[in-house]
């Protein structure tokens, strides 16, 4: 019932900028947290941003904020996240996933969500 399609990963060189787009279908993104996360090769997965369009409230894991910004276009029912100045260190696959707003800002934190959907990789060249 609920997808949500992450797509916008690619190959790009450090400092360069990728754009990311989350389509979700089956909610509707005014009700719900949305966030991104993402998880390296061998690594724990980890929490990139999360954004609550009713609350207008964005917040960003320190490792990204001020590099990336989340935003949304409501009427497509997209999130997505705008990631400038990337680093090695952002190489990972990038998930989008939703969480109700009545679970609250936390779930998305640590990324408890309700629906995941396919990541899509990014590659940051040194």
């Amino acid at each position: 019932d609920v997808q949500l399609q992450a797509s916008g990963g690619g190959l790009v060189q450090a400092g360069g900028s990728l754009r990311l787009s989350c389509v979700i279908s089956g909610l509707s993104i005014d009700d719900y947290i949305i966030g991104w996360f993402r998880q390296a090769t061998g690594k724990e997965r980890e929490g990139v941003s999360c954004l609550s369009t009713s609350g207008n409230i964005a917040v960003y894991a320190d490792s990204v904020k001020g590099r990336f910004t989340i935003s949304s276009d409501n009427d497509k029912n997209t999130v997505l996240l705008q990631m400038n100045s990337l680093k090695p260190e952002d190489t990972a696959v990038y998930y989008c996933a939703a969480v109700s707003l009545d679970r609250g800002w936390r779930s998305c934190i640590i990324y408890d969500m309700d629906s995941w959907g396919k990541g899509t990789q990014v590659t940051v060249s040194s």
